[in-house]
């Protein structure tokens, strides 16, 4: 008995996810290129479905990694609440004004319990001062016991307050700061860097780079030379360590940029939207903000928003704070275009179209593993000599022999074993194997004399003696198998109905196998395959796993493919000529000269020309074999007047059985055994 082995070790991210070999790859890939012979697609939908090994392992595919995709997102829209960021930024002025008062507190209650001076102008001098330290503090409760309700409004009056607690101001300087920062990151993260802490001559050169943005926006509308290298050349540090090579590039960058905020705007509740806005707005400088203001409104102009500006459903409960929330955008934003990626890939088939690096950041090292995995699989099939090509790929000589070895198998997996036998034949003929048996040899059989069994039958007519007296009759010859030289055509109906039955797959299979069967085991033998619809053309080998039936012109015209038939068989001498006929339809088209005649319902002009035709190919010895893949009235008529002219035979079945009905038939006629 044998064992299989097997080793385990410990996952290194090393291990080929799915073992599969080019053979198996080509073979799942058949049933598509049979269908719509595009190689192409039926690589697009390898890798957008997958498929199954033979220990039944799952192959990693796109819809795998669009589902975990989806998930992901599911799973962070239904974790957190985007409304907290106005909450975060609610509890950050609570505790700002908490530490405040708290300070202003502190400050009085350490000023009380200082010890007075001896003298008393000592005495007088800190009464002064503490009066005017309450007078202060109490000026400054007033105003925080008077600051607005909302948000932007407590900004804008603590902006013009004067802070008696250092922690408090340290804080509200912080918040100041980060509002600011997500403002400018709508242009560009190092600008968002760059507000910490800035001076009041940073932030006149960060107006002062917004005015020149502005107005090379507006020499872009109005069509004037914007002046990007001299605006680089001033401006571009502000734009970090890769800074962006062209004004188009530039506007791209921001744009994305602005996505983020303006989907973060769009994904908030209208009150908690108007509050961060009137946050946003009360924390910049004026004339800043205004420069910005106009600067979104250029943009507006130039680069609508794209895709990208989305609405996020946050249905969660976790908090957030701005920061949090600007980053999720970015999170969110980077799922949807890695998903556009995805689907792009899914159209095309090309996993070009996805960066693994991205996948790995957004989905792990595993969403990354399968894609090289996926892109694995297509270089196999390369190394293989299965198919060729970068951009554009095809089948080579190899690959359409695979295809037609897995037709031939599943074809022949079918039938009975009692459907292929030898068929005797009358006439007798030499070339073929030596048989096991012998028979008396009769005039005119080729002296293939079996010498023991000669000399024995001259002893038991004669009887022993020296020499031997062997006479004619005593000769014993081997029997032989004739094999005789088949030429075959096929001809493919390629019109419309054969796609939109679900006839053309199981035709085209049929087809390849009987290629396959001639290359294996009938190397002699020849055959052409004759696609037909309102014209009939021969069809190159390396052509035929390509090959789809015609979606846009009507029209079955037998009578031109019996016509080029009969002429690619005038060219085989000695030999049996067959013409396999498969179709759904009767003819509906005839030529006329070089122009092909259509008309449905089949007009009696057609059935006559095609009649003459089945005619002439009976006169030159042609067989005609139909296999009919639909049994209407109007079919099964005329290919009995077919049969009657022509004394073939027709066959009834359907896309399931076809191949059977055609291989057994062409065995048939091609293997036959001489019995004597």
């Amino acid at each position: 008995m044998l064992y299989q082995r097997y080793r385990y070790s410990q996952w290194d991210g090393t291990q080929q996810i799915f073992d599969i070999d080019a053979s198996e790859l080509m073979d799942a890939l058949s049933d598509d290129l049979l269908q719509h012979g595009d190689l192409s697609r039926a690589l697009r939908d390898l890798f957008r479905n997958g498929m199954q090994n033979r220990e039944g392992s799952q192959m990693p595919n796109l819809r795998q990694l669009m589902e975990q995709l989806k998930q992901q997102r599911r799973q962070q829209l239904q974790q957190s609440n985007l409304d907290s960021v106005v909450d975060d930024l609610k509890e950050r002025l609570d505790n700002i004004l908490r530490t405040e008062r708290e300070g202003i507190q502190r400050r009085l209650d350490e000023t009380a319990a200082q010890p007075e001076p001896e003298d008393m102008d000592g005495k007088e001098q800190q009464r002064a001062l503490n009066r005017l330290l309450q007078e202060r503090a109490q000026r400054n409760l007033d105003k925080l016991d008077d600051l607005p309700d909302g948000i932007g409004g407590q900004i804008q009056e603590l902006m013009e307050y004067d802070f008696m607690d250092q922690d408090a101001q340290q804080q509200f300087q912080e918040l100041l700061d980060m509002l600011k920062s997500q403002m400018a990151q709508n242009v560009s993260d190092q600008m968002r860097e760059q507000m910490q802490n800035m001076t009041p001559e940073q932030m006149e050169a960060m107006r002062e780079m917004m005015r020149d943005l502005n107005q090379m926006l507006r020499d872009r509308m109005e069509g004037r030379d914007p002046g990007f290298e001299q605006f680089m050349q001033k401006w571009g540090p502000m734009f970090g360590d890769d800074p962006p090579q062209s004004l188009d590039e530039l506007m791209e960058r921001i744009q994305q940029q602005m996505a983020q905020m303006q989907s973060l705007m769009d994904s908030l509740s209208p009150e908690a939207r108007r509050e961060l806005e009137d946050a946003m707005q009360s924390a910049m400088d004026p004339r800043l903000m205004d420069e910005m203001s106009e600067f979104a409104s250029l943009m507006q102009s130039l680069m609508p928003p794209d895709d990208l500006a989305r609405q996020y459903p946050f249905l969660g409960d976790d908090s957030m704070t701005l920061e949090q929330a600007m980053e999720a955008m970015q999170q969110m934003q980077s799922l949807d275009q890695l998903e556009q990626s995805l689907q792009q890939a899914m159209r095309t088939g090309n996993l070009d179209d996805v960066d693994p690096e991205q996948l790995a950041e957004l989905l792990g090292d595993e969403a990354r593993r399968a894609w090289e995995e996926m892109d694995r699989l297509r270089q196999m099939l390369k190394d293989a000599g299965y198919i060729t090509g970068d951009d554009d790929l095809s089948l080579t000589a190899r690959g359409i022999r695979r295809i037609g070895q897995k037709a031939m198998r599943e074809v022949f997996q079918h039938l009975k074993k009692d459907r292929i036998g030898n068929h005797e034949l009358d006439s007798r003929g030499a070339g073929g194997d030596l048989l096991g048996d012998t028979k008396t040899y009769e005039f005119g059989d080729p002296l293939q004399l079996d010498l023991q069994a000669t000399v024995k039958n001259a002893i038991v007519r004669g009887g022993p003696q020296v020499p031997v007296q062997l006479r004619p009759d005593d000769f014993e010859i081997y029997r032989n198998e004739h094999m005789t030289r088949t030429a075959t055509i096929v001809l493919l109906d390629q019109s419309r109905s054969m796609g939109l039955f679900n006839n053309w797959a199981a035709a085209k299979k049929v087809t390849l196998a009987l290629f396959a069967l001639i290359q294996q085991q009938y190397p002699r033998d020849t055959l052409h395959v004759v696609g037909f619809s309102d014209y009939a053309r021969e069809i190159d080998e390396e052509d035929l796993a390509g090959l789809t039936w015609n979606n846009w012109v009507s029209g079955t015209n037998l009578h031109h493919a019996l016509m080029l038939s009969r002429k690619l068989l005038s060219r085989e001498k000695g030999c049996t000529r067959q013409i396999l006929v498969i179709t759904d339809g009767e003819p509906t088209a005839h030529l006329e000269g070089d122009q092909s005649y259509f008309a449905y319902p089949p007009s009696y002009r057609t059935e006559l020309e095609t009649l003459k035709e089945v005619r002439r190919c009976t006169q030159e010895g042609i067989v005609i074999n139909t296999f009919m893949l639909e049994n209407n009235y109007q079919l099964v008529n005329f290919v009995d007047r077919m049969t009657r002219i022509n004394r073939g035979r027709a066959f009834y079945s359907s896309s399931e059985n076809l191949g059977e009905y055609v291989l057994v038939d062409y065995i048939n006629n091609r293997r036959k055994r001489v019995t004597g």
